[in-house]
């Protein structure tokens, strides 16, 4: 274990993903090799190894809106599919915790859902905004609530969004819409980084939360101003 070295790392990473993108060399090779490596130095096997990850472009993901969601769930060739895109909007479920939910997972009366968090190994229960509560409501309960393979999930997927005549997003989308949907309303980092299962609320700034595209966004700065201009017009009155 002492005599691997950063570069052997490296180099079996692209001799066992010579194909594979870096990001994935990073998490399948790089990640798990460092993790066995610095085990063994807390047990003082070997000395600790820090070493660079692959580079890797960052691809800044369109967020969903509810907008995208309604037009999607209108057009689903299957009430499942419809429901499940809700779902990974309002509670920010990734698409394989979503597709684990099981029945027993959901309190209705509670309004609630287990959600086991397959990136991090924990679980957290999610609230059930109205809306969801509906969606869920007439799924059938002889089967499990999105009892769909992970392939037909994602055909059926595509030809809503070309039903719809919307954009093309994926699943992760709406992960990445339930951040930027609730910090525009104004919720906080750190309630949107539990309330989604972000172990870190630094990671979901960094990477979920998208900024306003409008060029006008400006104008904001004086609409306490118009306001009050308003109001003072009224007291004239």
């Amino acid at each position: 274990m002492k005599d691997i070295t950063a570069g052997a790392i490296r180099q079996s990473a692209i001799d066992i993903y010579p194909n594979a993108k870096n990001s994935t060399r990073n998490r399948q090779a790089i990640v798990p090799a460092l993790a066995v490596i610095n085990h063994c130095a807390e047990l003082n096997l070997c000395p600790p190894l820090r070493m660079k990850r692959f580079k890797v472009d960052t691809r800044i993901k369109q967020p969903v809106t509810l907008e995208w969601i309604n037009a999607f769930k209108a057009n689903a060739d299957r009430v499942d599919v419809g429901a499940l895109a809700l779902f990974l909007f309002a509670t920010g479920a990734r698409i394989s915790e979503a597709l684990a939910v099981r029945w027993i997972d959901i309190d209705f009366k509670k309004r609630t859902v287990l959600i086991r968090q397959s990136k991090i190994g924990s679980e957290r229960s999610a609230h059930i905004p109205t809306e969801l509560l509906v969606a869920l409501a007439p799924l059938p309960r002889d089967r499990e609530p999105f009892a769909i393979a992970y392939t037909t999930a994602r055909d059926a997927w595509e030809r809503a969004t070309k039903a719809a005549g919307i954009e093309p997003l994926t699943f992760h989308s709406c992960r990445h819409g339930f951040a930027t949907a609730l910090h525009d309303k104004g919720v906080g980092v750190k309630t949107i980084a539990r309330a989604g299962g972000w172990k870190s609320a630094q990671h979901l700034f960094n990477t979920y939360l998208h900024a306003d595209e409008d060029p006008t966004v400006t104008d904001r700065l004086f609409d306490t101003v118009c306001q009050s201009d308003e109001l003072a017009g009224k007291r004239k009155q």
